[in-house]
């Protein structure tokens, strides 16, 4: 099998992902979750003609040349509205978000008073028929078309959401990703390394990007280099119900290399195997039992650059998100030598220099070096075959941070 584009293998793998079903949740934990289905609103806001302002509703006639003065019959704190009608020459005690009383016209602020006496208020400014009113209707009005289907629960749009009176809403499904490292010489975190181990570092990265990009995360473990183990952690991620299963390492040809021999006996069909990419070359997409699986690369950065490139797009798609454009452009901040066939991820750090950001690849460019991936602010994208480049020549570059 020849190495894959690294374009033609997203839009192979982003064809069949479309988006999950719906789940209907308490409002309270939709936040930043899709929205399934185009929402109206179940009621009116405000619901009746409301104050704007503390002060005095009137009529505006009545203080149209201040001062003026007017008998005070009642109030209307919110949540409690007055029960008569004013009349000429009459005002009624008011507070932000009060019902506007029968009668009156306009709603005086408390800055253009003064009290003349036990039941009398003075108005030392006049004010304009409907100053200070908020109309019933004025932001929606039952009925009415509120959020579009796709729409990301972002702090306004569940605000709208619960003013409207929904308690519950219909959002898409969040995917499910369940993570498996393997490998016989991983260990986790914290451990005591002897002779030939090392600690696992990429899935705690995979699982950021993973939740970072709006899934839920199901952490397999490390699985041994053993055809038993790992078809015990498959079958563990297909009965939780994952979305995508994603392993780490063992994907390559070597003796030790079982993932693609576990998946194809449990069922799965490999959709490719091998991308044109640095790092990242070992890449497998299929599925198995109805489930994206995704093959990662052993290398850290490898991992971590290829989660970047096909991971979060997959779960984006899937959980009917809009993918966040992270791709600028730049300019060399160093010379490069030319490229092969395959698609270089260059680990950079960048500065910005007027509207310009200034890229600069990292002298050593190993997978392996996790260090010089956290300091890089962005990835030089290099293209296939592409040419020599100098300093200050344009370039593609995938923002990191």
């Amino acid at each position: 099998m020849g190495l894959m584009p690294v374009d033609d293998a997203l839009a192979r793998l982003l064809a069949g992902a479309g988006r999950l079903e719906a789940e209907t949740l308490p409002i309270a934990d939709c936040a930043g979750r899709v929205l399934a289905a185009p929402l109206a609103a179940l009621r009116t806001q405000p619901p009746f003609d409301a104050s704007a302002m503390d002060g005095y509703a009137v009529r505006a006639a009545d203080v149209a040349s201040p001062p003026a003065r007017l008998r005070v019959i009642g109030q209307a704190p919110a949540g409690e509205p007055f029960a008569g009608v004013l009349g000429p020459g009459e005002a009624v005690r008011i507070f932000t978000g009060g019902v506007v009383p029968g009668g009156a016209d306009s709603v005086l602020i408390q800055e253009n008073t003064r009290l003349a006496s036990d039941g009398v208020v003075e108005a030392t400014e006049a004010v304009a028929p409907g100053k200070n009113i908020r109309r019933r209707g004025l932001d929606f009005e039952a009925g009415a078309h509120l959020l579009d289907d796709g729409r990301v629960l972002d702090a306004a749009a569940l605000s709208l959401a619960a003013s409207a009176n929904h308690a519950r809403l219909g959002v898409v499904k969040r995917p499910l990703v369940a993570i498996l490292a393997t490998g016989d010489e991983l260990l986790p975190p914290g451990s005591t390394v002897g002779p030939g181990q090392i600690i696992a570092s990429n899935l705690y990265g995979v699982a950021a990007l993973a939740r970072s990009a709006g899934a839920d995360v199901l952490d397999l473990g490390i699985a041994p280099d053993r055809e038993a183990a790992i078809a015990q952690a498959l079958e563990r991620a297909i009965q939780a119900g994952a979305d995508i299963i994603v392993t780490i390492g063992g994907a390559s040809v070597g003796d030790h290399d079982l993932v693609q021999k576990s998946l194809l006996a449990q069922g799965a069909s490999i959709d490719f195997w091998k991308i044109a990419m640095r790092p990242g070359k070992p890449l497998m997409a299929g599925q198995l039992a109805g489930r994206h699986v995704l093959g990662l690369p052993g290398n850290p950065v490898a991992s971590l650059i290829c989660s970047l490139v096909f991971l979060v797009p997959l779960i984006s798609s899937l959980a009917g998100r809009p993918g966040e454009n992270l791709y600028r452009d730049g300019v060399l901040g160093s010379a490069l030598p030319k490229n092969d066939l395959r698609q270089d991820f260059l680990r950079a750090v960048v500065r910005e220099d007027g509207d310009r950001l200034v890229a600069s690849a990292a002298p050593v460019q190993d997978s392996s070096m996790l260090r010089v991936l956290a300091e890089a602010r962005a990835l030089i994208v290099r293209e296939p075959f592409a040419p020599a480049a100098a300093a200050g020549d344009p370039c593609r570059l995938l923002m990191l941070r």
